[in-house]
């Protein structure tokens, strides 16, 4: 085997183990909090502490890597919604996606954000989110397939429901969440849909709120 050879492998194992920390690191802070011990992430990875710290050498360094892979798997969901040429079925499928990673999550985006709260530039990216759910509305509207009265605050509501759902359903949160999200969806549909009262004034600052 030549040298080039070995040193791909060395770096497809090496993004092997970053996924695997990663993976494990997320489903660690959602169950346990930002203070799990990197032992344990380790262990959960089937990792050695010292692969872990290789990559890794802080805690910090671990939750801030988390955090991004999670915020950049949220906006690709969306930009593939958008790229969809059926505008309910990307409009669908956004709502579905991001709802399941709410329950993933578990808590995680609020730990944080409260805990690093200057990290990003959250702002920014939660306005690049409302302008990506507002086209999506706008064409699945278009299309004729989502009710006329929708308006952006009823994402919210969905969301913020889902989040109770997750914080009370425990082992039945991802199947309660997801018949949760069938009835909205449901609801959400240009057919047949019956007035509804005033829309509330939220947007996605209630949903992960910054201290």
């Amino acid at each position: 085997m030549g040298e080039g050879s070995s040193r791909i492998e060395l770096r497809a194992d090496a993004r092997h183990n970053r996924e695997l920390i990663l993976r494990a690191a997320r489903e660690a802070f959602a169950a346990r909090g930002l203070d799990v011990p990197m032992a344990a992430i380790a262990r959960r990875a089937g990792l050695g502490v010292a692969t872990l710290y290789r990559r890794f050498p802080t805690r910090e360094s671990l939750v801030m890597e988390v955090f991004a892979d999670q915020f950049a798997e949220c906006f690709s969901v969306l930009d593939d919604a958008l790229t969809d040429p059926d505008p309910w079925r990307g409009f669908r499928t956004a709502v579905e996606k991001v709802c399941a990673m709410q329950v993933a999550d578990r808590g995680f985006t609020a730990a944080f954000l409260t805990a690093f709260p200057g990290a990003i530039d959250y702002e920014r990216r939660r306005v690049e989110a409302e302008r990506a759910l507002a086209e999506l509305t706008r064409r699945a509207k278009e299309a004729g397939r989502l009710r006329p009265d929708f308006e952006h605050a009823d994402l919210v509501l969905m969301l913020l429901a889902n989040n109770a759902v997750v914080a009370e359903a425990g082992e039945a949160a991802p199947v309660a969440s997801q018949r949760l999200v069938a009835y909205f969806l449901h609801s959400f549909r240009a057919e047949g849909a019956a007035s509804l009262p005033p829309a509330p004034p939220l947007s996605l600052h209630h949903v992960h709120r910054i201290p």
